[in-house]
């Protein structure tokens, strides 16, 4: 009997193990990931990237037919060092994506103070939303599905903005966006916490886009609300 349950405590005492493994490998490489989005945000501002400017919707298209392609080769990938040069690559991308929107708030007089406001809103969200999810004793497992939902009417409004180009539209989409982004961190840690989520690139990943799509809708909000031109 005792053998059986120092076997039992033993097995329990590995899991929570692994699992603070994986959530301290998440963060360290969500940290290192944002080095090659900035990069990419910086070598964007200076060229002045952007992918099929003349043509929004081809724009979109590509974006998310380069976007998949690295979800694909990140899965693949996932149980290797290469895995991890993939994300960053991503993430390189994902930065050079990001310079078209910098650009056009740093036309604004106050832009710089605009973007270091979303970076610290979106830094006390996640910090605020990944406490919760590691001391919360609430399973937030079930809020998936609707976020995912909630994901897919954004992008179609996005879509439908693209060519009605409703200021209304986006501040309403973005504050939507910023909301379910933020609940999405509470699932994402909480499935590292409880198990859910044993690599910690794909759960890089997910986090990573979590933050970035916070990052990108807070600036867009901040934007149209209170960017104030010369």
């Amino acid at each position: 009997m005792d053998q059986q349950l120092q076997g039992m405590f033993g097995a329990s005492s590995d899991m929570l193990a692994v699992r603070h493994r994986v959530l301290r490998n998440t963060y360290w490489l969500l940290a290192l990931s944002m080095i090659p989005t900035v990069i990419g945000a910086w070598l964007g501002l200076q060229i002045h990237f952007s992918l099929f400017a003349g043509s929004p919707m081809i724009s979109f298209i590509a974006f998310l037919a380069i976007a998949f392609g690295f979800f694909y080769a990140i899965e693949k990938t996932k149980d290797s060092a290469t895995g991890i040069a993939v994300l960053l690559g991503f993430t390189f991308f994902m930065g050079l994506m990001l310079s078209r929107m910098l650009e056009q708030i740093l036309h604004f007089s106050n832009g710089s103070s605009l973007i270091m406001t979303a970076f610290g809103g979106t830094a006390v969200i996640f910090a605020v939303m990944a406490s919760i999810a590691t001391t919360s004793k609430r399973d937030f497992s079930g809020m998936g599905s609707w976020l995912f939902a909630g994901v897919i009417v954004i992008l179609l409004a996005g879509i439908a903005n693209i060519f009605l180009q409703m200021p209304l539209i986006q501040v309403v989409i973005s504050a939507i966006a910023v909301a379910i982004f933020s609940a999405y961190i509470l699932v994402d840690v909480q499935r590292i916490i409880n198990g859910g989520e044993t690599n910690y690139i794909t759960a890089t990943l997910s986090i990573y886009l979590d933050i970035y799509n916070i990052f990108v809708n807070l600036l867009s909000l901040l934007g149209i609300l209170g960017g104030e031109r010369d």
